[in-house]
């Protein structure tokens, strides 16, 4: 174990779906000194399907680090230690002396292994699949892609079968590049979301890598979330810097806003959703089709959440703005939704890759419901922004029947949570108080939370939850008739867009 530096700089990689990003923070103010990012190129070879270039993660990830540390005017050498957060479910295979993937990184949001999730159900693997990960089938997880990978890439297959091919999450391929390909690790979090981990044992599971086919020899080591993990390459970087906190990005968030009591929540609005309650120290059976997954562990033990996934939300807003232009920029949709006072009747189901928690349809299509010759475009506008908040309370109602407890405020964070208007929507369609922190990089800073943890810089959780920071609340406001009366009618809109791809 390297000797780590009691303070001074932390620096977490956040490297997300649509970009990847750098964020320093001073350890003793726990300020953010500088932010770095570079855009990520999105491939659609097919309907969706979705892919990026992982040699692309990899350098937008190093030039984010360099130039923010440039930006900051830190020698890297300064950096007490670093924290990484990641895309989850997004698989990268990659040979193991070369380096070089043998595909494009599969993205989390890909359907393409829709087949080979249904050949799963239709062998009968739905229960055991939910009894030890946690997860149900669906081509949202890892383990599906990376069969893909094998079975339709010449040669994989067999060469994974000898040692000579790697698979990981973007976390394991960002720690084996940054190490010089020296390790090759994940952290429990990732892992839970691959449906090849068993969340009891904390462990690969054989039966479910027999069931998809895929070698243990692929898959990374297992570490804590917090603590000494790894040293980056003086090769690579420059400087032996201690890689001592990962987490899968919606974890690291709740981390970031602290939520450490069971049944505190929080959503990251971000490309998706993320919808995480905790729920302590053992995992619920959900009953309502959410997931159950590893939240950390941290010194050796491990804490579980609830969480609900849904697709689009913020990629809706992108999806106003760059297909269908009729804003100009995120900001603007804030401005046309206000200027009316509703949506004319009209909802939009933004269900463009099928549709998460709590409905799972693999099937379902984005669809438009209740216009008339006076929609106009702020009506269609305003109706994105109140989708994201009714798909959010879908996942918070069916998070309160399973864990029998009420959700009494959420803490809220992400990309689409600037939003004004969206906020106070959220706020009135759940009836609690909705919290964004002053720190709105949560993701980064649950990394760097963990990073500062396992590096000896904080003390523990206490010493964390009291550096968390209240900037705004939303009240709701809305009369119950009416917030029941507009729920009820998105979920008949719902009806509409699923199963639309088998008609």
């Amino acid at each position: 174990m390297c000797a780590v530096r009691a303070q001074g700089r932390i620096a977490a990689l956040d490297q997300g779906t649509t970009s990847s990003r750098a964020v320093v923070f001073d350890s003793e103010t726990v300020k953010i000194e500088c932010i770095k990012n570079h855009q990520l190129t999105q491939y659609y070879p097919h309907p969706a399907w979705v892919e990026q270039d992982p040699q692309e993660i990899w350098r937008t990830q190093l030039d984010s680090l360099t130039e923010a540390c440039e930006s900051a005017g830190l020698p890297l050498q300064s950096i007490a230690c670093l924290g990484i957060t990641n895309q989850r479910e997004t698989v990268v295979v990659w040979d193991k002396k070369t380096g070089k993937p043998v595909y494009n990184a599969i993205v989390w949001q890909c359907r393409r292994s829709a087949g080979i999730c249904r050949q799963l159900m239709e062998n009968g693997y739905e229960d055991v699949i939910r009894e030890k990960t946690g997860l149900i089938i669906d081509a949202y997880f890892s383990g599906t892609k990376i069969k893909w990978i094998l079975d339709n890439v010449p040669g994989a297959r067999e060469r994974a079968k000898k040692g000579e091919l790697l698979a990981g999450t973007v976390d394991s391929w960002l720690v084996w590049k940054l190490t010089g390909g020296a390790v090759h690790i994940t952290d429990y979090t990732n892992a839970s979301r691959t449906l090849l981990f068993n969340i009891n044992t904390l462990d690969w599971d054989d039966e479910l890598l027999a069931m998809l086919d895929i070698p243990r020899c692929m898959l990374p080591s297992l570490v804590q979330s917090s603590g000494f993990i790894a040293e980056t390459s003086q090769e690579v970087l420059g400087a032996r810097i201690p890689i001592c906190g990962i987490a899968g990005d919606q974890q690291a968030a709740l981390f970031g806003q602290a939520c450490f009591e069971p049944g505190s929540v929080k959503n990251t609005y971000g490309t998706g959703c993320f919808i995480l309650m905790n729920t302590g120290d053992k995992p619920v059976v959900s009953k309502n089709r959410l997931l159950s997954t590893i939240a950390w562990v941290i010194g050796g033990k491990a804490e579980y959440a609830l969480e609900g996934s849904v697709f689009n939300a913020g990629s809706a807003i992108q999806w106003l703005r760059d297909e269908l232009r009729l804003i100009g920029s995120a900001p603007e949709s804030d401005a046309l939704a206000e200027t009316v006072p509703d949506t004319g009747g009209v909802y939009v189901v933004p269900a463009f890759t099928g549709l998460g928690a709590p409905y799972w349809d693999m099937y379902a299509r984005g669809t438009i419901t209740g216009l008339t010759r006076g929609t106009r475009k702020e009506h269609f506008v305003r109706a994105v922004l109140e989708a994201i908040a009714y798909q959010s309370r879908d996942v918070m109602e069916a998070m309160e029947a399973d864990s029998g407890i009420r959700i009494k405020e959420l803490k809220v964070d992400g990309g689409a949570s600037v939003s004004r208007f969206l906020m106070q929507f959220q706020a009135d369609m759940m009836n609690v108080a909705v919290k964004k922190p002053e720190i709105t990089e949560t993701t980064a800073m649950g990394a760097a939370f963990l990073a500062g943890m396992g590096a000896g810089i904080w003390s523990g959780q206490d010493e964390i939850a009291a550096k968390w920071k209240l900037s705004r609340e939303y009240s709701p406001s809305m009369d119950a008739s009416i917030r029941e009366g507009l729920y009820e009618s998105w979920k008949r809109a719902v009806e509409r867009s699923l199963g639309w791809e088998r008609v």
